[in-house]
C-alpha cells in the first residue's frame, strides 16, 4: 500500500516562490562544478515542481503523473492501495540538521559506516542514529547514504543485510533495463500479412502502455494496405510468443497488476485510470485482439470469426507498426506511479536482451546479469520479479544506494530517467501526499516508494546542505503501522535535505 497520491494542501506558486528565496541564501562558493550541479539539480528540482503544477501537464513518464492535479488520486504502488482511504500518513515532523554539533550524543553501537570523513560520519550517525531508534520501524532497520560525487558511503547501518524491499525493487529493474537496452529503445506492436494477405496477426512486442488510439492506426495503416491489394476480408489471429512462462504473478489475481502478457492494453484496467488498482482483464491480449478486429471492422476489413491465439503465417510480413514511447519515459512512469506492470515489462525487456527466456526466472537472471556488469554489491540480492509484489525480492540498503548513485554517475547518462522519474516529495507520484507544507524536504527529496505489509521502503536523492548530492535508501521490516512508518522514513529522509531556517 503505497502512499495515496491527493490534491496538495498549499498553493503550490506558493512555494515555489518560498523555495526561489532559499535558494538565494545557498552558499556556492568554493564548490566544484559537480557539486554546484548537485545543488542545482535539488533546487532545479523544487522550481520544476513548481512550474510544472502551475503549466499544466508534460508528456510522458515524470511528467505524465503530474496531470489532473485538481482530481482525486487512488493509492499507486504495492500490493494494498486502497483507493477509498479517508486519508494520508501524518504529515513527517520537523527533523534536525544534517550536520549535528560533534559534542552531540552518538550512537556508536549502529552504524557501520566506512569511507567517510570523520565530521561527516559522526554528524549522520547524530542524525540518523536516533530516527532509525524510532518504533514505527519495526524490528529490523536498514540504512545507508552515499555522497554521490566521490562514491563515499557516509552512513551505514545493517548495509548488507538482505532484506524485503517492495517497490523500491523497480528502482533495479529500471536501472538494468536501462543499462541493457538504452534510454532511446521502443517496443514494438506490430500487425504481419501472409503472402496472400488472407491472413494477419497482430503480434505483441510487450508494450503494456499500448492504448486504443494505438490501436486504431494500427488497424487503419493496415486497412489501407489489405485495400490496395484488393482485399476485403481476413482471418485474424494475435501473438503473444515474445513472452514465455506463466502470465500470472505469483500473488494471484490481483488489481495491482495483470496477467504478465506481450499484448495488451492500458495494463489490462477495465476502467478508465491509468495508474493505481484497477479491476484487470483475465485475458488481456484476447482483449486486445477483438478491440483490433472491431476497429478492421470499422477500417473496412472484415474479420472471418473472432481472432484466435496463432503464430503469423509462415513468410509473413509486417504490414503495420506501432512503437511505445521510449524506455526513459516508461521507466519514469514506472517510478512516479509505481506501476507495476510496467516494472514487469521492463524486467522481461532486459532478459530478451540477454538472450533469456522472457519470464519470471529470465528476468531474474537477466536483471542480476546487468547489474553484475555496473560492479554494484550483490551479495544476497534475489530479484523474484520486477516489481517488487513477490516477498521472496530480497536487495540491501547499500545495493539500493549504490544504484542511486550509479544514476548520478556521469560515467552513466542513460540512466539519468532512474533519477528524473523518482516522485518528488510533496508534488508528484507516491509522494504527493506524504511530506509537510514547512518540511525542509518538501521539493527537494526525490524518492521511490515501498510497501507490502509490514514492509515499508523509501529510496531516493537528497541535496544537503554543503551542498552535496546524496542518494539514500532505508529499510524497515515488521512495521505495524503503515502511516506510522511512512512518516518515520520522511524524517529520516527529510534530515538529509537542505535546511535554511
Amino acid at each position: 500500500m503505497d502512499e495515496p497520491v491527493k490534491r496538495p494542501s498549499v498553493n503550490p506558486l506558493d512555494k515555489l516562490s518560498r523555495l526561489t528565496r532559499q535558494a538565494s541564501v545557498i552558499r556556492l562558493k568554493g564548490l566544484n562544478d559537480r557539486l554546484f550541479t548537485a545543488v542545482s539539480a535539488g533546487l532545479g528540482l523544487a522550481l520544476a515542481a513548481g512550474v510544472v503544477l502551475a503549466a499544466g501537464p508534460w508528456d510522458s513518464g515524470q511528467r505524465k503523473a503530474e496531470r489532473d492535479w485538481a482530481a482525486a488520486r487512488s493509492r499507486t504502488g504495492g500490493v494494498h492501495h486502497e483507493p477509498g482511504a479517508l486519508s494520508g500518513p501524518d504529515p513527517a515532523p520537523s527533523a534536525p540538521a544534517v550536520l549535528a554539533p560533534l559534542s552531540s550524543v552518538v550512537d556508536n553501537a549502529a552504524p557501520d559506516a566506512r569511507d567517510a570523513p570523520d565530521d561527516a560520519a559522526a554528524a549522520l550517525r547524530a542524525t540518523l542514529g536516533p530516527l532509525l531508534k524510532d518504533p514505527a520501524l519495526g524490528t529490523v532497520r536498514t540504512a545507508v547514504v552515499i555522497d554521490t560525487a566521490t562514491d563515499e558511503r557516509l552512513y551505514g547501518q545493517g548495509a548488507d543485510t538482505p532484506m524485503t524491499p517492495a517497490s523500491t525493487v523497480k528502482i533495479a529493474t529500471a536501472v538494468a533495463a536501462l543499462s541493457a537496452l538504452g534510454p532511446d529503445h521502443r517496443i514494438a506492436t506490430t500487425v504481419r500479412a501472409s503472402p496472400d494477405s488472407r491472413s494477419i496477426a497482430l503480434v505483441g512486442g510487450g508494450d503494456p502502455t499500448l492504448d486504443k488510439a494505438a490501436l486504431r492506426a494500427l488497424a487503419a495503416d493496415t486497412a489501407r494496405t489489405l485495400k490496395d491489394r484488393g482485399v476485403r476480408t481476413v482471418r485474424l489471429t494475435y501473438d503473444t510468443s515474445r513472452y514465455s512462462g506463466p502470465a500470472r504473478h505469483p500473488i494471484g489475481p490481483n488489481e495491482n497488476i495483470a496477467p504478465v502478457s506481450a499484448l495488451m492494453t492500458d495494463e489490462g484496467r477495465l476502467d478508465s485510470t491509468d495508474s493505481g488498482p484497477a479491476p484487470r482483464s483475465d485475458d488481456p491480449a484476447g482483449d486486445a485482439a477483438r478491440t483490433f478486429g472491431e476497429l478492421l471492422d470499422d477500417a473496412g476489413i472484415a474479420t472471418r470469426s473472432g481472432p484466435t491465439a496463432d503464430r503469423p503465417a509462415a513468410k509473413s510480413r509486417p504490414v503495420a507498426e506501432h512503437l511505445s514511447a521510449p524506455l526513459s519515459a516508461l521507466v519514469e512512469r514506472a517510478l512516479t506511479n509505481s506501476d507495476n506492470d510496467i516494472a514487469e515489462a521492463l524486467a522481461r525487456q532486459t532478459a530478451l536482451a540477454a538472450g533469456e527466456r522472457a519470464d519470471f526466472d529470465g528476468g531474474r537472471r537477466a536483471v542480476t546479469a546487468q547489474l553484475k556488469k555496473l560492479h554494484l554489491p550483490l551479495k544476497g540480492a534475489n530479484f523474484a520479479d520486477g516489481s517488487g509484489l513477490n516477498r521472496k525480492d530480497k536487495v540491501t540498503a547499500g545495493l539500493l544506494a549504490g544504484l542511486l548513485a550509479r544514476a548520478a554517475d556521469p560515467d552513466h547518462p542513460e540512466l539519468r530517467p532512474v533519477l528524473t522519474g523518482l516522485p518528488v516529495a510533496g508534488f508528484s507520484g507516491t509522494l504527493s501526499g506524504r511530506f509537510a507544507q514547512n518540511s525542509a524536504g518538501t521539493g527537494l527529496i526525490r524518492a521511490k516508494t515501498g510497501t507490502l505489509t509490514g514492509v515499508n521502503t523509501l529510496a531516493g536523492t537528497a541535496v544537503d546542505r554543503q551542498g552535496r548530492l546524496l542518494a539514500f535508501a532505508f529499510l524497515a521490516s515488521g512495521t505495524t503501522s503503515p502511516s506510522e512508518a511512512q512518516s518515520s522514513l520522511d524524517a529520516l529522509a527529510t534530515s538529509l535535505a537542505v535546511r535554511t531556517r
